[in-house]
């Protein structure tokens, strides 16, 4: 069994029972699992590997991304999408995502990904709903497994199109009884509910504007037949978005989803910019979670989802980059400190949220809403998840009055190391599990050759 000793933390944010901030202190991992936290003096002085971080770095738990749609790294900046709000922007984008192939699902992925764990992610859920030509879930599942980070696969799907009401080209709709059948084979073949696993599976019709109420009924059934399947989909992201869901079910967005059997603890719905009062109390009471993209919701004005308000009312809330072509980035430091922002403009109130806050959500709160019992947090027993930061940056120079607080208010652009599952991903701030220039050419290639076609 391997041991590894990370020590002489500068500052250690454990994020565990009793939000422990410590100083030089120390981490000591046996194989994928933290198996005790304390100070320096306090633990083995030995391990298989030692990391020496020699008081200059401020170490915490993994940041976990709640929603994301990683080939749409592809399409980045395209002019035909910029000034667009949510549904002009699908349909502008729709025809050059019909020219995704399996290769470019693979290394839009892995340069999702890349970006992800420069930026302090070390688990990522993925939203894959579109399968043109010869595209699978598969694709993404290895070129996740090749980089090495913990993944929540999602088998999205769309099966409403244009001439049924929907919003998505015919050409790219499947059949539902094929969704349910590659869904079943996905979860059958890759899903691994076990403690600190690196891959589990989950079901996610699109959104209400691209599939049947029977395909969101028929797969919550699946997903509740087996063990931490979970359900995700986008839930009232716009007004858009509301007054469809009045118009062709008679229902609020929250309302729908109540009556198609999607609230409850095994579920979590990305966006809800639009969520009702009474909608908010309902998530809270049935543990329903949300991923809060706020970002994209910018970018594309849809509005400032109310997260003061629905944690206040027990609502499971993380964070989400969202698409790379809504969003632009995946920095999920900077979508922290965005967050933190936006949720004093919308109640124009310095105090509703702070660092530390916003911090959690995107730690602890993000694992809350995956289901993750085994992330989140430096603790034993925990996965060995974990990212430090030099604290000499400019970046922190004069903050040092309050560093945890400054990882929001004057956050960096990456990170130094990243650790996931016990293994070190990020050394000296180069990710060390590929080879980075090399995927960024070919992504600069196949990203010109999607929208040139």
């Amino acid at each position: 069994m391997a041991t590894l000793l990370v020590k002489n933390i500068h500052t250690l944010v454990t994020m565990d029972r009793d939000r422990r901030e410590l100083h030089n202190a120390a981490i000591f991992v046996r194989d994928n699992a933290i198996e005790e936290v304390g100070l320096t003096v306090e633990l083995p002085q030995t391990a298989d590997e030692v990391l020496d971080l020699q008081g200059k770095h401020i170490v915490l738990p993994g940041l976990v991304n709640t929603h994301h749609h990683f080939y749409q790294v592809l399409t980045k900046v395209l002019p035909a999408a910029q000034n667009c709000e949510l549904f002009n922007w699908l349909r502008n984008l729709y025809k050059f995502w019909s020219n995704l192939t399996s290769e470019s699902i693979y290394t839009g992925a892995q340069m999702a990904a890349a970006e992800l764990i420069l930026s302090g992610c070390t688990t990522a859920s993925d939203h894959l709903y579109i399968y043109p030509n010869d595209c699978k879930l598969d694709d993404e599942i290895a070129a996740i497994k090749a980089i090495g980070m913990r993944f929540h696969a999602s088998r999205g799907s769309m099966s409403v199109g244009e001439s049924q009401g929907g919003l998505p080209p015919d050409h790219l709709i499947e059949k539902e009884v094929d969704i349910l059948k590659d869904s079943q084979r996905l979860i059958e073949q890759y899903h691994d509910s076990s403690r600190y696993s690196m891959l589990r599976m989950t079901l996610a019709p699109c959104s209400p504007f691209t599939v049947s109420t029977d395909l969101m009924r028929e797969s919550a059934k699946m997903a509740r037949s087996y063990t931490s399947v979970r359900l995700h989909t986008h839930l009232a992201e716009t007004q858009s978005d509301v007054d469809y869901s009045l118009a062709k079910f008679g229902k609020i967005p929250g309302d729908y989803a109540e009556s198609v059997g999607w609230l409850g603890d095994d579920v979590w719905h990305a966006h809800c910019v639009k969520l009702s009062d009474d909608s908010i109390l309902k998530f809270g009471k049935t543990g329903t979670g949300v991923a809060h993209c706020p970002c994209s919701n910018m970018r594309l004005a849809s509005g400032i989802a109310p997260i003061r308000k629905m944690l206040d009312r027990g609502v499971p809330v993380g964070l989400g980059v969202d698409g790379s072509a809504s969003s632009d980035t995946g920095n999920l430091l900077q979508e922290a400190r965005t967050a933190f922002l936006l949720a004093r403009v919308k109640d124009c109130d310095p105090t509703a949220m702070s660092a530390r806050e916003i911090l959690e959500v995107a730690t602890l709160g993000g694992a809350r809403v995956l289901g993750r019992e085994d992330i989140g947090a430096i603790a034993p027993n925990m996965a060995a998840d974990f990212i430090a930061i030099d604290i000499e940056r400019s970046q922190f120079a004069g903050a040092h009055h309050d560093l945890v607080a400054a990882l929001i208010f004057c956050p960096v652009p990456s990170v130094d190391y990243s650790f996931i599952n016990g293994r070190k991903v990020v050394d000296r701030g180069q990710l060390i599990t590929l080879d980075l220039p090399m995927l960024i050419e070919r992504t600069n290639k196949i990203a010109h050759k999607l929208v040139n076609e």
